[in-house]
């Protein structure tokens, strides 16, 4: 899922791992958590296969003058303070980062990995989907949110029938959560009606 993630943010423009980690943490929130940890392994693993392939960028702070040389201080503390000032000193620019572009090789393995089957239709990896879901064809949109909504209605059906068997509180968190799964299949309706309306003003009949 984050090679998804990481592919789908490289086909709208190129971009540093940090920049990588910010969106991913600000603009997918499925994957807030996702650490550098994370992403520099994924984008090394995307390096070798060929998907992406990196540049050396320009560094984040412009070098600043020498330091002159500071004047004895007369003291063990001073001579520390000015050591500690020295260290922290930007007089050298940091070494350029790399930016990441994705490839023609790397196109490829995102509609692959963004039309992927219903097995992994999680709702993490739903949303993520349908995050990048300008990328699919019309068709397989509309497949993709009437895939989520069948799951769903099984869902439904699994939380009515469990309701039975409950006592008052058991029952409550279980139709809270039914409610919540009648909500997203409501979305999804709408949602599917609308790609609907597209198709049809295109002149493509849904398949079904």
């Amino acid at each position: 899922m984050l090679d998804l993630a990481i592919l789908g943010l490289l086909e709208e423009r190129d971009l540093h791992g940090y920049e990588i980690r910010r969106q991913l943490r600000e603009h997918l929130g499925l994957l807030a958590n996702v650490s550098f940890g994370s992403i520099y392994p994924a984008l090394t693993r995307l390096e070798k296969s060929g998907a992406v392939v990196a540049t050396e960028g320009g560094g984040t702070e412009a070098p600043g003058p020498a330091a002159a040389p500071a004047p004895p201080t007369g003291s063990l503390s001073g001579e520390l303070a000015v050591l500690r000032s020295r260290r922290h000193s930007p007089a050298r620019a940091r070494r350029g980062k790399k930016v990441y572009r994705i490839t023609e090789t790397g196109r490829q393995l995102f509609a692959e990995l963004l039309a992927g089957g219903g097995a992994t239709d999680d709702a993490r990896s739903f949303g993520l989907r349908l995050a990048f879901a300008r990328h699919l064809a019309p068709q397989a949109r509309l497949a993709l949110l009437e895939r989520r909504r069948a799951l769903l209605v099984q869902r439904l059906g699994e939380a009515e029938e469990a309701r039975a068997d409950l006592d008052v509180y058991a029952r409550s968190v279980v139709q809270h959560t039914a409610d919540g799964i009648a909500r997203d299949i409501s979305w999804l309706d709408t949602l599917i009606a609308s790609e609907r309306d597209d198709l049809a003003t295109a002149g493509t009949e849904p398949v079904t």
